[in-house]
């Protein structure tokens, strides 16, 4: 699986935003995606994890009530969509995807896009 993220850039705090992430290639079963984000300076922390069906969601505990995950299988596509932006939501947003839930919160899922940067300015 290939994971292609975009709609990163600049943004005000209190501002939205909504990345989107286009898979590619034949995975071998039906795949969870996700979310991960890197801030300068800090470790690597989950973000958000959706089923294949959409009918389950997961989120940090940061962005509950803020980010919400969804995803279009018809369209390979995943996105996160981010209200009320913070400062602290500045990041690089990075794709994933894995069969298995628990690799999301061990920090390895199966396969990785690359990252698009967000900022978010006070």
């Amino acid at each position: 699986v290939q994971l292609q993220a975009s709609g990163g850039g600049l943004a005000q705090a209190g501002d939205s935003l909504r990345l989107s992430c286009v898979a590619s290639g034949r995975p071998r079963t039906r795949y969870m995606m996700g979310w991960f984000r890197q801030a300068p300076g800090k470790e690597r922390e989950f973000v958000a994890a959706i089923s294949w069906s959409g009918g389950s969601t997961v989120y940090e505990d940061s962005v509950k009530g803020r980010f919400t995950i969804s995803r279009d299988n018809v369209k390979n596509t995943a996105y996160l969509q981010m209200k009320s932006l913070k400062p602290e939501d500045t990041a690089v947003y990075y794709c994933t995807a894995s069969e298995y839930y628990s690799t999301f919160r061990t920090g390895r899922p199966d396969y990785w896009g690359q990252g698009t940067l967000v900022t978010v300015s006070s």
